[in-house]
């Protein structure tokens, strides 16, 4: 890792360019987190009136029964709120086959999902169709809800639309004692592969051996951290791959004093950008080792680097920043990256 070093060094890469395809990384990437939110009236009485195995649309200023309810007149844009229920039972607008289907989708096996027209709605609403085959379904087909046997207030209470004509919710719709539905917990999963761009494989593997480099277009241009694959104001490549030092200087922050799920550190603490040496756009990260109502703008840091064996290919690999005890930089140095 470089320390004190207040001038960029060139390093010599065979790409870029040169680098050769294979030498790009890739890697598996997973996001996953429960998304909560309140449902205002509108919504919460759409989703109540599911828990109750009942459908709910909303009457717009030209007649026609929304469903799912809008909480807006898409002709006027005013307040909706005169709710209305309507069947369980509709009709096939359209439809798509799904052939292979996704974790998290209502079935595994091939299924239709659907463009269903309710009856007394005049919108229609999407949702899955359990059928064995794309030959068992068609536009016009008239199908009805099949509802989950426990329902709790989401979109999910109707399990899917089969064939048929005939409701099966029955006396089983009921009108609950429980408080309507105000909240939704939306569970967040998706899966991707990240391919890096060569510019930042050459950054990423830096941070591997402890480097951080940043790339520009040749040397009298703008230094970018983490560098870009191109410079944004002309398009140039930024190939020409620098390592800069681990200082720099505190341009601006934030306290955080508010707690939150999966925080790994006790408020408050700060998140600066901090604009190291030798690059000419700051990067956020965090900055401890003093009280937090001690950094200011123009505090210089520097890199506190996670023990060896811990380094992966990530700016992770620098726990956060601390004061230096070098004096604060004048704010003509750094005025212009802010």
């Amino acid at each position: 890792m470089t320390h004190g070093n207040t001038a960029p060094t060139a390093i010599t890469q065979d790409r870029p360019p040169g680098l050769e395809p294979s030498d790009v990384l890739s890697a598996p990437l997973r996001m996953k987190f429960d998304y909560t939110r309140s449902v205002g009236p509108t919504i919460g009485t759409f989703l109540t009136g599911l828990r109750d195995r009942r459908i709910v649309g909303v009457r717009g200023s030209d007649g026609r029964v929304l469903v799912p309810p809008s909480e807006y007149d898409p002709v006027t844009a005013d307040p909706l709120s005169e709710f209305v229920d309507v069947a369980d039972v509709g009709t096939v607008v359209s439809w798509t086959w799904v052939r292979d289907p996704l974790p998290g989708q209502p079935f595994d096996r091939p299924f239709a999902y659907a463009l269903v027209k309710l009856d007394g709605a005049d919108t229609a609403l999407l949702h899955a169709v359990d059928v064995a085959s794309p030959e068992q379904i068609s536009t016009g087909m008239r199908v009805r809800a099949r509802w989950a046997a426990e329902t709790t207030g989401t979109i999910h209470d109707i399990a899917c639309f089969e064939p048929g004509e005939t409701s099966t919710a029955g006396a089983q719709t009921r009108a609950s004692d429980a408080e309507p539905v105000t909240m939704i917990v939306t569970p967040v999963d998706m899966s991707y592969k990240h391919t890096a761009s060569p510019q930042e494989t050459v950054y990423l593997r830096g941070l591997k051996e402890g480097k951080l480099i940043g790339g520009r277009t040749d040397a009298g241009d703008k230094v970018y951290f983490p560098p870009r694959g191109a410079n944004p104001t002309t398009g140039r490549p930024t190939d020409d791959m620098v390592e800069l030092a681990d200082t720099g200087t505190v341009t601006t922050f934030c306290i955080v004093n508010v707690p939150f799920l999966g925080q790994r550190i006790k408020p408050p603490y700060v998140a600066a950008y901090v604009l190291l040496d030798g690059a000419d756009i700051p990067v956020l990260h965090l900055v401890l080792g003093c009280a937090a109502d001690e950094v200011r703008m123009g505090m210089r840091v520097r890199a506190v680097w996670k023990p060896r064996e811990e380094w992966g290919y990530g700016l992770e690999n620098v726990d956060h920043f601390e004061p230096s005890g070098e004096p604060d930089a004048d704010y003509e140095t750094y005025k212009h990256h802010l």
